[in-house]
Formats: C-alpha cells, structure tokens, sequence
C-alpha cells in the first residue's frame, strides 16, 4: 500500500511548493487534476509535462495519474445520445492519457459526475451503452500507451449515474479490456449502505486505484468513518497499489489536510502490523 495525495488539495499553491510539503509529510505519489495545469489538456505544451514531470522527480514522488478527468472542460460529455459529443469525449479521453503517459502516470480515475449525470430523457440503461461507446472507442489509445482507466462509481450526492461498485464493475466487464478497471472511494462507497471494507473483498479482483477520504468531504481520519477495517480489508486482497487523499473541503487549509490525513492512514497501518 501506497499513500499517494491529489494535487487540487493545495488550492492556489505553486506546484514547487505543493509537491514538496506533500513528500515532507511522507507521501511518495501525486495525484494530477489535469484542470489544475490548465483548463483543456490538450493546451499544456510538451515544456509543461516535462517540467511537472522532473519537478515529481526532484521532489521523489510519483505522478499517479489523472483525475476529474473532464472537470471544468466544454463539450465532452460520457452519456450524450449525441454521437459527436460522444465521439469527442472518446478522443479527448485519447488526448489525457497522453498527458498521462507523458507526466509518467499510469492510472485515470474517470469521476466527473457533472459530464456523466443523466440528461433529460436518457434512461440507465440508455446511458449504459453510451458509456460503453465512449470507452470503447477510447481503450485502445489507452492500451497502446499503456494507461490505465479507473471507472468511479459515485454517491447519488454527486449525481445519478453509476451509483453503486456493481454499476461500475457492469461497465467495466461491456467494455472488455484489461485497461478498464475499477475505481473505489470511500466517500462515494460510504453511501451504498454496505460496509466498505465488504465492497471492497467483493470487488478487489478488478480494483485498480483507491480514493481515501470521508463523507464529510474532508480526509481519512477527519470524520466518522473508521479506517481500520479498511485497510483490514485492503491487506486482506493483497492491495499493493495506491491509496490517495482526496478532499473536497479545503477550509482546513492544506497543511492541516495533507499531515493529518496521513498521519492518521499510517496510524492505522502500524495498528494491523504492530508497529512493524
């Protein structure tokens, strides 16, 4: 296991400054918000990819991937009935994981609920199949780049499609390719009314990345949910991959949000190990 942080915690910090006081508090991976680089992938030069990329390395921390893929972007949209947003979406999807590939990222987390949400009209089930579309078209620009990407089931508090592991794992399996796997947070399985640590052996086999942080929006330890039988579980499927801080309540200010979050997480790992 792997304590790795997003990048958008740090609000309006300098990357220089963001990425080091994450690798002071202990963290070895950063997470990318491709918005916070700017606001259409497509428009961050080669120059900008390789500065962020050698300042990770300056820093030693590894560029996880992307994430809030389509966050403040125009005109892509997952579950469009419109066969040109769709295809749209595809490509652009193509043109983040070349950032990806290019930052040294292996993983996209696909969330974004606000360009997923059901539009007027559209059933579940119709929804479905233009997800399947989208990343159908798009999985083979991520399997020859070898990135990753992580569907993101999200709490009807984000919005109404795939709300529940098991939608994310039915898109997963439409799709058919080793490179779209599963993504798990705890905010967003804290809803499904089943422990998470239970969604978590369920699903384990497809599981690719993991999101930590709480339903108040804060991070791991900040709130009510108990991580213990979380990273119980997780030890249990033999996770080896990354376990990433993911806030949506800054107020605290960043210090605050990236040192107790990982102090808490290491805390509970040195409760399962003995201290070890």
């Amino acid at each position: 296991m792997k304590f790795a942080i997003c990048n958008e915690t740090f609000v309006d910090w300098p990357h220089e400054k963001a990425f080091s006081f994450a690798a002071d508090c202990g963290y070895t991976g950063i997470e990318i918000a491709p918005f916070t680089l700017a606001t259409d992938a497509r428009q961050i030069d080669s120059a900008t990819r390789t500065r962020v990329r050698r300042l990770a390395d300056d820093t030693e921390l590894e560029i996880v991937g992307l994430h809030w893929l389509l966050a403040k972007t125009t005109g892509f949209y997952l579950t469009s009935p419109d066969p040109a947003t769709r295809r749209r979406t595809a490509e652009y999807l193509g043109d983040l994981a070349r950032l990806c590939r290019d930052l040294g990222g292996r993983v996209m987390v696909l969330g974004s609920p606000q360009q997923r949400n059901l539009l007027p009209g559209v059933s579940h089930e119709q929804a479905l199949n233009y997800a399947v579309d989208v990343l159908r078209e798009a999985i083979g620009t991520l399997e020859d780049l070898e990135v990753t990407l992580a569907v993101e089931p999200l709490g009807p508090a984000e919005g109404n499609f795939l709300n529940h592991a098991s939608d994310g794992v039915e898109l997963i399996e439409r799709v058919g390719s080793p490179n779209c796997r599963l993504h798990l947070d705890v905010k967003a399985m804290s809803s499904e009314g089943t422990p998470v640590a239970d969604i978590v052996r369920a699903n384990h086999a497809l599981m690719e990345h993991f999101h930590a942080n709480d339903p108040n929006r804060l991070g791991p330890g900040m709130g009510e949910v108990d991580f213990l039988p979380i990273f119980e579980a997780l030890g249990e499927v033999d996770y080896c991959g990354w376990v990433s801080v993911e806030v949506f309540d800054y107020s605290p200010g960043p210090e605050r949000l990236a040192r107790e979050s990982i102090e808490y997480m290491q805390a509970c790992l040195d409760r399962l190990t003995g201290g070890a």
